[in-house]
């Protein structure tokens, strides 16, 4: 009786808190809460017995670069306007192996129009080759539009997304937006587009030719995204040279060298391969 009461289509998907009141409150005592649990575990249905909302298993980005232009991330990040409640858009194309600003723009509003312009002037400016590039952002209205999307295949670039409600799938982008609001004259407010516009257009050339990045081994994302680096790099090595000749004990054991270049940027790595067990 209790078994068959708890699978009526009146309880199905009821908890047995939920039934056990329901029939008190109709004036029938049938079994204890403890009851009704302790049969439906003994077959086998202790779980959450409504229907639940099931999301698709989105697959997790990989996505490599082992060179500039092989592989860019773009966002949209808010700027406070004057007053409360009012804001301006920055747009950035950011490339992940150089981390070399490429586009950016700010507007009153989110656009797709917008959106689509800036992507289509960058990779002109670029000079992107079909087959060349993936494009990869989140799943913001502008990025999933239909002017997006179809640019992108019009043009041949391969475009990628985050997965829902998984803010590290675009960390580079997240980064670079932490770089500029966190800088010591970023202001609270912009007074008016113009102000952010002024600021940001000596900002980016700023963090492209002189920001020596820590992830590009202290190179500028400018020199890295033009091939520089390494003759920079080479440089380096003879100064250090000098001076570990000069003053061998100044340094411990061994000459010094610069920090390595990056070869390979990842968006999400993929996990090692654990060994068979043999």
């Amino acid at each position: 009786m209790v078994i068959a009461t708890l699978h009526s289509t009146r309880f199905m998907d009821s908890a047995p808190a939920q039934v056990y009141a329901t029939l008190l409150d109709e004036g029938t005592y049938l079994a204890s809460q403890s009851t009704m649990y302790r049969l439906l575990a003994a077959n086998g249905e202790v779980r959450e017995r409504r229907d639940q909302l099931r999301h698709p298993n989105y697959t997790k980005p990989e996505l490599l670069a082992t060179k500039p232009n092989e592989l860019w991330s773009w966002d949209i990040t808010k700027l406070l306007g004057p007053q409360k409640w009012t804001y301006f858009y920055l747009y950035v194309i950011l490339d992940v192996f150089s981390r070399y600003v490429v586009g950016w723009v700010v507007a009153h509003r989110e656009s797709a129009v917008l959106a689509e312009r800036l992507i289509a002037e960058t990779l002109a400016k670029q000079g992107i080759t079909r087959d060349q590039l993936t494009v990869h952002a989140d799943n913001g209205p502008s990025m999933t539009s239909k002017l997006v999307v179809h640019l992108l295949a019009d043009l041949g670039v391969t475009k990628s997304h985050s997965r829902p409600h998984v803010s590290n799938d675009n960390p580079y982008s997240e980064s670079q937006f932490k770089t500029i609001k966190y800088r010591p004259d970023f202001p609270d407010r912009f007074g008016c587009i113009a102000d952010g516009r002024g600021f940001l257009g000596n900002f980016f050339p700023w963090y492209n030719d002189e920001h020596r990045h820590s992830g590009l081994g202290l190179h500028t994302p400018a020199s890295v995204h033009y091939g520089q680096a390494a003759a920079i790099r080479e440089q380096r090595a003879v100064v250090l040279a000098d001076a570990y000749a000069a003053h061998p004990e100044r340094f411990v054991r061994v000459m010094p060298q610069p920090p390595l270049l990056p070869t390979a940027v990842w968006i999400n790595p993929p996990a090692p391969e654990v060994p068979k067990a043999q």
